[in-house]
């Protein structure tokens, strides 16, 4: 037996556990195949827990979890909680406190996938967008002044600095450069916010000197997009501050086939990851088998790869794109023609071979 994998699963809120239930039927799949093993231990952060004890993260929740190469998350958002908390009381707090300042998100679209784009084939969607991930206006700094009151100011500000941009696009370089086509593109809005969306242009220019070999492009954020629905082949590896991020991944998901397909990592190069599909937790499919698991297991795809097993990486990847392709009538839940146990059962008998 090879390597052991320690690894932290938070299944999380409303359809997650069922999703990382099949992702973890595929990983295990994948670890006997390849001969590894996964160490995994799970903790209960999520609506429940926080509706039965008050609490999102307890106390050295962040110091247990240090211990840990990487966690598998699989929804956070609970019907019953008011919106924000669990976000960032678990969310946020984990990409913060652990340091994963960098959100990555492959856009790709699989044979046999629908897309919304026009005569846009797998060959024209395959691109990932690397976004910031612990700065900018997620940063929480602001207030309010005159609450509630028609003279009511809120504000919130946009926080950068050189550090976190620095080494976000050079991990943006590093990825271009392993790619085939070797294109990163700057995504940003230089002509309005001259000041933070300036320190990425100067920074951008700066790092991107030391890589002769990578193309270099910029666009502002509304031009990405319109390309990424009119011309998604133009893109290879885009970089971009964390609240466009937020955006313009949601705008891939939907071109690479919807939320059901689409997985993210929140890297720390150096420390504890974290990966999790892409959808919410869908509460109203809670406990009905209809969900898609396929961005859960994808995630766990990702979380492979970073671990070093890349074959078994592969083999998670192509077993998806054989069920996509060969076995699924659609992506949508309640659509698929399957079980949400059955597809995870058939992909991991797809890696398995």
């Amino acid at each position: 037996m090879g390597k052991e994998y320690k690894i932290a699963v938070i299944a999380g809120d409303g359809t997650g556990p069922e999703v990382i239930k099949e992702g973890l039927k595929v990983l295990n799949a994948a670890a006997k195949k390849f001969k590894f093993s996964l160490a995994t231990k799970e903790y209960d952060f999520g609506g429940e827990r926080y509706k039965r004890t008050g609490e999102t993260l307890p106390d050295g929740a962040l110091d247990e979890l240090r211990r840990f190469q990487a966690i598998y998350l699989g929804a956070i958002g609970h019907p019953d909680v008011k919106p924000g908390i669990l976000e960032k009381g678990i969310l946020l707090k984990l990409r913060f406190g652990l340091d994963q300042y960098i959100n990555l998100r492959p856009v790709k679209l699989y044979p046999g996938v629908e897309t919304p784009l026009r005569d846009k084939k797998p060959e024209d969607i395959d691109f990932v967008v690397v976004r910031e991930n612990t700065e900018d206006l997620y940063a929480g700094i602001g207030g309010l002044l005159k609450e509630g009151t028609p003279d009511e100011v809120a504000i919130q500000e946009m926080i950068y600095t050189r550090k976190g941009v620095e080494r976000c696009i050079r991990y943006a370089f590093e990825l271009a450069r392993t790619r085939p086509r070797k294109k990163l593109t700057l995504c940003g809005k230089t002509n309005v916010l001259t000041y933070v969306q300036g320190l990425w242009q100067r920074v951008f220019d700066e790092v991107g000197a030391e890589y002769p070999d990578v193309q270099k492009d910029y666009a502002h954020v509304d031009a990405i997009c319109m390309w990424m629905l009119k011309n998604p082949e133009w893109f290879d590896v885009i970089v971009t501050s964390n609240l466009f991020g937020d955006i313009i991944t949601d705008l891939g998901a939907m071109i690479q086939g919807g939320m059901g397909i689409a997985a993210g990592g929140n890297i720390n190069p150096a420390g504890t990851s974290m990966f999790e599909p892409i959808g919410g937790s869908a509460p109203k499919y809670t406990g009905k088998n209809v969900i898609n698991p396929l961005a859960a297991i994808c995630a766990g795809g990702m979380m492979l790869d970073f671990l070093g097993e890349r074959e078994a990486a592969r083999a998670v990847e192509t077993a998806v794109m054989k069920v996509v392709s060969e076995k699924l009538k659609s992506l949508a839940a309640g659509k698929m023609g399957y079980g949400t146990d059955e597809v995870g059962t058939m992909v991991a008998d797809f890696v398995g071979r």
